[in-house]
């Protein structure tokens, strides 16, 4: 099994990866509870249980307000976070354009568990269209009670493109059931 520093070494990722961008390492997640099979592809998606319990109390109050919440994306790998890289490099993407729209392998939110791509019926792109929806509206004024923040906004000290799609479970939640202090920052 590759080091990270060797998987980041091949993709091409620069060694000041981490601190340029300030980002932090984030664990892999050890315990996933299933929450849906992605809207958009079937496949399935887990997250952390802290995560899981905290969306559904969140897909409830939303549902009340005729507002649906479908789970696009949850947990997700080292391995996996990789292979997306690779194959966006095989299709010819420069990796500078790459690590603007997904965390290197590692430093994703996603190994945690706890972030969340959210989309709807009418909406299951991960684009920034997202921003434009009811669903968005509605988690921009109540996922907070939930404990679920958005990690990217606009302007994000990070590098990203914005991700009004990517909601994350802050880490002072989480702990509060005994998951790791790390990732998923309080903002």
């Amino acid at each position: 099994m590759q080091s990270l520093a060797e998987i980041h070494r091949t993709l091409g990722i620069p060694a000041d990866y981490a601190a340029s961008r300030g980002l932090a390492r984030q664990p892999e997640a050890r315990h996933l509870v299933l929450i849906g099979r992605a809207a958009d592809d079937g496949r399935p998606v887990r997250v952390a249980p802290s995560a899981a319990k905290a969306w559904r109390h969140m897909c409830v109050a939303a549902a009340k307000e005729r507002i649906v919440l479908l789970p696009l994306s949850g947990f997700r790998s080292v391995a996996r976070q990789t292979k997306i890289i690779r194959a966006k490099l095989s299709a010819g993407e420069p990796i500078g354009e790459v690590l603007r729209l997904i965390a290197a392998p590692g430093f994703s939110e996603h190994h945690t568990g706890r972030a969340i791509d959210i989309g709807t019926h009418n909406h299951l792109s991960l684009d920034a269209q997202f921003a434009t929806t009811p669903a968005f509206r509605w988690l921009r004024l109540h996922a907070r009670r939930f404990g679920f923040s958005m990690s990217y906004p606009p302007g994000n000290p990070h590098g990203f493109s914005p991700e009004p799609w990517h909601w994350c479970l802050r880490a002072a939640r989480a702990s509060a059931e005994r998951e790791p202090k790390v990732g998923c920052r309080d903002k």
